[in-house]
């Protein structure tokens, strides 16, 4: 199968400076970080601010791309990183629903995400109670 090439269209910024430091999942969190678009972007950003709540991809850059299993740690059982939320995968993209607090230009603060200073963001879209929620 083909390569293909994925651009970061910003960075996050939060107070966490390594893994250690994070949350081991976002919504454990009430830490503002704030999503840094970067400026050929910011047009795509008209009118998130009419959203409550956001889905952000990132890229887990720290992470280890050859691992293909994992322990969760509040099950202690080895999985396949597929059954995980695992960073540490063959493709780590990071899917957090953060709460939009408020947006200031090309800047987007949020909380309940676990991304460490400097994880480059690969999309954003907007969540949708009807569609993303699973009874």
């Amino acid at each position: 199968m083909e390569e293909f090439k994925i651009l970061p269209i910003g960075m996050i910024r939060s107070p966490y400076k390594s893994l250690n430091e994070a949350p081991r999942q976002g919504r454990f969190s009430e830490d503002v970080c704030v999503l840094e678009i970067f400026e050929e972007y910011e047009k795509g950003l008209t009118m998130i601010e009419n959203c409550k709540y956001i889905i952000v991809l990132y890229w887990l850059h720290l992470a280890d791309r050859t691992k293909l299993t994992a322990v969760p740690p509040h099950e202690g059982v080895e999985k396949g990183v597929f059954a995980t939320r695992s960073q540490n995968r063959p493709n780590p993209i990071g899917l957090s629903v953060v709460k939009l607090l408020r947006r200031n230009g090309r800047f987007l603060e949020v909380i309940w995400i676990d991304a460490i200073d400097g994880t480059p963001v690969l999309d954003i879209k907007p969540y949708s109670k009807e569609l993303d929620c699973v009874e």
